[in-house]
């Protein structure tokens, strides 16, 4: 059942305020919401009307919305409210998602508001900026408390809630140690720490904190780093530089945030539907025409190239045989798809595994024995299913092409085999030379499945000589 839209219901109150210039008896209705129901309530609202909401919202509620906003509402905001109000609402993001936003800006648009903000909040915008998109300094928050091995659970307790008054800590699933140098030294997960004796040592808590398995170099790819938090079912995980030093935390709504984003750009690669410049970010009940055009025309283009070309030329190289035996062209498509569907199956089988981190490009040769065999038992079966339906269709033409339905079921069996192994493989080639392994489920699979599937077909029928074809 689909969730209301709780801004919806009370925006015909909302705009009789507005009109009526009754902005007091606005704020009791926002009160009432959630900061994600007024953010996704924004998509309703014109410019003037999001600028004005917005300033309605007390200082922390305005930051949980702001947050939550998508890139092109935030921008607006930037643009239409004042210096002094943005950069209030700047100084007081968490760390790593106002990173995030600024690197969207431009260059002068970074110095104004960076000029505007507390020295301390944009030095810390430029030191998270330094760190690559898509990598774990990426991805971290710098806001976080540290605790000493020789602290008592009431001190350590302490210090943890002032550093969280004072803003210094975005939230706490788990308090990491450090030594004299800032290295990690291990960590005390908070409901341990609030459970303990007040005068246990934070030594003694840890013991059991196993920080260097779940510790993650500021360099390290987000692939990594969303591997990590699944194989550890973890709620945040630290971040090191080379020297071991503790640099940063990264929280588990980041991961998921991260893990959707992932999962778009997959499931938009699997339907060959670019991502263009928005990202793979897209709002399908909002989305327009002419973008969707552009987002899906190009592998369209491609694909439909690539079948000229290829599947094209392919099957004028047979043209004579097909003119001998015509029927031959009735059972193209059933093979084209049948191969295609079974070259699919592996890849999604592999993509995933790839995604999830249970399989690695090193395993290539486990990865193709594997579906070498699972292919040897579906292909036969296949094979035999598309012999008997080629004998039922043919019907009275079975006394002239008796070998037809054998070709059928050779060709079938061979193209199941040759698209089981080849959409595993594809993948991990992707995986391996650096590019997102998605983008092999467009046009390679289907060029090579096709491509494949009329030669081994033709051939077939060449060699067990239907229809008097040599």
């Amino acid at each position: 059942m689909r969730k209301p839209d709780i801004f919806a219901l009370f925006l015909p109150e909302i705009r009789e305020l507005i009109e009526a210039k009754n902005f007091e008896q606005i704020k009791p209705i926002l009160d009432g919401m959630h900061a994600m129901d007024i953010s996704t309530g924004f998509s309703h609202l014109m410019p003037d009307e999001k600028i004005l909401i917005f300033k309605l919202l007390p200082a922390r509620r305005a930051i949980q919305v702001f947050e939550d906003l998508r890139r092109v509402d935030q921008a607006m905001l930037i643009n239409g409210l004042k210096n002094g109000e943005m950069t209030q609402v700047l100084n007081d993001m968490a760390a790593d998602v106002r990173a995030n936003l600024f690197k969207d800006f431009s260059e002068s648009t970074k110095k104004k508001l960076l000029s505007a903000m507390k020295a301390e909040e944009a030095e810390d915008v430029r030191h998270l900026l330094k760190y690559e998109e898509g990598t774990a300094g990426g991805l971290m928050t710098t806001e976080f408390v540290t605790l000493k091995s020789d602290m008592t659970a009431r001190k350590a307790l302490t210090k943890l809630q002032d550093g969280y008054r004072a803003g210094q800590a975005e939230t706490i699933y788990t308090a990491y140690v450090t030594d004299d140098n800032r290295k990690l030294t291990g960590g005390v997960p908070l409901q341990e720490l609030v459970l303990a004796p007040p005068d246990m040592p934070v030594s003694d808590l840890m013991k059991s904190f196993a920080a260097d398995l779940i510790k993650i170099n500021v360099h390290r790819s987000q692939e990594v780093v969303i591997q990590r938090f699944r194989k550890y079912d973890l709620h945040d995980a630290p971040v090191v530089d080379d020297d071991g030093r503790l640099v940063g935390v990264i929280t588990v709504d980041d991961i998921l945030d991260l893990m959707k984003h992932e999962a778009d750009k997959q499931v938009y690669a699997l339907g060959k539907v670019s991502e263009g410049g928005a990202g793979a970010e897209m709002d399908y009940s909002k989305a327009r025409v002419l973008p969707m055009f552009r987002r899906r025309f190009f592998w369209l283009l491609i694909l439909l190239l690539i079948g000229l070309f290829v599947s094209g030329q392919i099957l004028r190289g047979y043209e004579e045989s097909m003119k001998l035996v015509v029927v031959l062209a009735a059972f193209i498509p059933m093979l084209m798809d049948s191969g295609g569907n079974a070259g699919q199956q592996s890849l999604c089988m592999v993509v995933r595994g790839l995604g999830t981190g249970d399989i690695y490009p090193r395993d290539i040769l486990k990865v193709i024995w594997k579906e070498l065999l699972t292919s040897l038992l579906v292909a036969p079966a296949m094979g035999l299913a598309a012999g008997l339906c080629a004998f039922v269709l043919l019907g009275d033409d079975i006394s002239k092409y008796p070998n037809l339905p054998y070709a059928v079921a050779g060709a079938l069996a061979c193209v199941v085999m040759i698209a089981t192994v080849t959409g595993a493989v594809l993948p991990m080639f992707f995986k391996k030379v650096g590019l997102d392994p998605a983008v092999a489920a467009s046009p390679f699979i289907t060029t090579v499945v096709d491509a494949t599937c009329l030669v081994v077909y033709f051939e077939m029928a060449r060699l067990i000589g239907v229809g008097g074809l040599k």
